[in-house]
């Protein structure tokens, strides 16, 4: 009896020792994914500060040259509504 026993302690023990090594394998496999992940993930880091430092200086050029573009276009449309009213005013001053 003790015989059959020890015989069926020693089969279980040998299974659950087959089952922790796939279980094993597979968090293996699993910390590789997730290593994997990591460094994907630091590369993406670097790759959105360099574009941040790239981008930014180039952004804040064109806003500035957007708002000197605004700046002339009133000063013309200033000038062209000064200009119209001193032909206007020079118009009557004729009649």
């Amino acid at each position: 009896m003790e015989n059959k026993l020890f015989e069926l302690m020693s089969k279980m023990y040998s299974e659950m020792k087959q089952g922790f090594s796939s279980v094993d394998k597979r968090f293996e496999s699993v910390e590789k994914r997730l290593d994997n992940i990591e460094n994907d993930i630091q590369g993406l880091k670097k790759d959105v500060v360099r574009l941040e430092n790239d981008l930014k200086p180039k952004v804040e050029a064109a806003l500035d040259g957007y708002k000197q573009h605004t700046d002339i276009l009133e000063r013309i449309e200033t000038e062209v509504i000064r200009t119209r009213r001193n032909n206007y005013e020079t118009y009557k001053v004729i009649e």
